[in-house]
């Protein structure tokens, strides 16, 4: 197991002590608290030798909460891949730069109800309550330090280094193509699940001005030296949370000066999403209709989402920090040694352009799942008036169990595919890309995967009723019981 930081042990229930009691006895624990409730039950399904029952892509949180949520389903033979190296899978020790989470800590993200297995036991496993009192946000790195002991706690079967590159349909499901250690290989699932996150359909949303290969310009999800920004001038573009953390990030680097470009006149000053976590949203969402749907998600993107507080108080009085608000790039010059951008009037001469962007859903632009491009049902395919479809034209429209429409009669193979990821936000809300809502859509997930096995195995489910002969009784126990003249039976 990876090495925690552990405290002492000392003795008793650790739900009953005010202590630390260490994270390898809370995990004895936990295990025993599972047990209880029969986890993990046993696999249910017929037996398909050289094919998966499902596919998990992606060993971030969205992936672990699905593979823990199969497992309670019991749906036993699946796996989950992941590109990246073990513990450094998502975001939160690559390319979040925030310090701390921006959910409450008191979210139970992925762990599905289930009390020692919420970061909260966790914590308080390692540091006792009175410094869970004291914590306020959590740390990102800490963040992923508990997934890693939550995959470990729950043996979750992840495979790091083993990436994606290309899906096919099958008769029977998907068959998909990956890379382990260099090697090109070919796995067989009867569902595949794109657990895939914030960037899970698509990629960084670059605008149109940016040269191509030019390495002075890198969007917030790339790794960036900000070491070799000493002494540099840097411009960010937009206002949102990744933009402030990275303009932060630079400054603490050393940078000269950060200069903050931002197309709206006034910086958010409110959240809208945070009205939205709670059980009416979670389960009413999927049900409204599209149009309803969509109006609640663009009221909630009208005014634009506030940067947090701590994430703005990094940056607020550092006099290297310069913000331009309701100001655009026009042109850039990327010809000589230095940036400059064309402000309309004014320009803007820097080192590095760090574009805080954001993501945007495109198919297409993923090699991986390029199979998929044309096949599914995306927003803008709805009878629906462009300006009620907005900014998620190019989303797909899934069904209640993450599945993709097929487009056309040729392409239900795509319904075998589950969009575990923030493109989903359209169709079934905040269950799919965020900590408040993952628990909630992993249990969705898994239970409509239960379902729609179940449905098309209803032969072998037949097979199994009609063949079932365990002996529960001879038959003969009562022959010595049975009462004077009562007719005699033969077989």
């Amino acid at each position: 197991m990876t090495n925690h930081a552990t405290a002492d042990p000392g003795s008793g229930d650790s739900r009953r002590e005010d202590g630390p009691v260490g994270l390898d006895r809370h995990t004895a624990e936990l295990r025993r608290d599972l047990s209880f409730i029969n986890y993990p039950p046993e696999n249910w399904l017929p037996a398909r030798p050289g094919e998966l029952d499902v596919l998990v892509v992606g060993g971030g949180q969205m992936g672990l909460a699905a593979s823990f949520a199969l497992n309670k389903a019991g749906i036993r033979n699946h796996a989950v891949i992941d590109a990246a190296p073990a513990g450094l899978e998502g975001p939160w020790v690559t390319y979040a730069r925030m310090k701390t989470l921006r959910s409450p800590n008191h979210l139970v993200g992925p762990a599905q109800d289930i009390p020692a297995l919420t970061f909260r036991a966790y914590h308080e496993a390692l540091y006792g309550s009175a410094a869970w009192a004291g914590l306020g946000k959590i740390p990102r790195g800490m963040w992923q330090d508990y997934l890693v002991w939550f995959r470990e706690a729950l043996e979750l079967p992840v495979e790091n280094g083993c990436a994606l590159t290309a899906i096919a349909p099958t008769e029977t499901g998907v068959e998909v193509a990956v890379t382990r250690g260099g090697a090109a290989q070919r796995i067989r699932a009867r569902r595949l699940v794109l657990a895939t996150g914030r960037d899970g359909l698509g990629g960084p949303a670059m605008p149109g001005w940016v040269p191509a290969g030019d390495a002075r310009f890198q969007h917030t999800v790339e790794a960036i030296d900000f070491e070799a920004l000493a002494g540099r001038d840097v411009a960010v573009i937009g206002a949102s949370a990744s933009a402030f953390d990275n303009a932060a990030t630079a400054l603490e680097a050393g940078a000269g000066s950060v200069h903050m470009l931002m197309r709206r006149p006034k910086l958010a000053t409110y959240n809208r999403f945070k009205t939205m976590v709670h059980a009416g949203f979670t389960f009413g969402m999927p049900a409204l209709p599209p149009a309803e749907r969509l109006a609640l998600l663009n009221a909630a993107f009208e005014v634009a989402v506030a940067p947090p507080a701590d994430s703005v108080a990094r940056i607020a009085h550092d006099r290297r920090f310069h913000f331009h608000p309701g100001t655009s790039v026009r042109g850039v010059d990327a010809s000589g040694s230095r940036i400059v951008l064309d402000l309309g009037g004014e320009r803007l001469t820097v080192d590095k352009v760090i574009l805080g962007t954001g993501f945007k859903v495109d198919l297409g632009g993923r090699p991986e799942l390029v199979a998929l491009d044309g096949h599914v049902v995306l927003m803008s395919d709805l009878d629906l008036p462009p300006e009620v479809v907005g900014q998620f034209a190019r989303h797909p429209d899934v069904c209640d169990d993450f599945t993709f429409r097929p487009r056309l009669e040729g392409d239900a193979w795509v319904s075998r595919v589950h969009s575990f990821n923030i493109a989903a936000m359209a169709s079934l809300g905040l269950i799919s890309g965020d900590i408040p809502g993952v628990g909630d859509g992993a249990r969705r997930l898994a239970e409509g995967i239960a379902r729609n096995f179940f449905l098309e195995d209803y032969d072998a489910q037949m097979a199994r009723i009609t063949g079932y002969s365990e002996v529960e009784i001879q038959g003969d126990e009562l022959d010595a019981r049975v009462a004077p003249g009562t007719p005699t039976v033969t077989a």
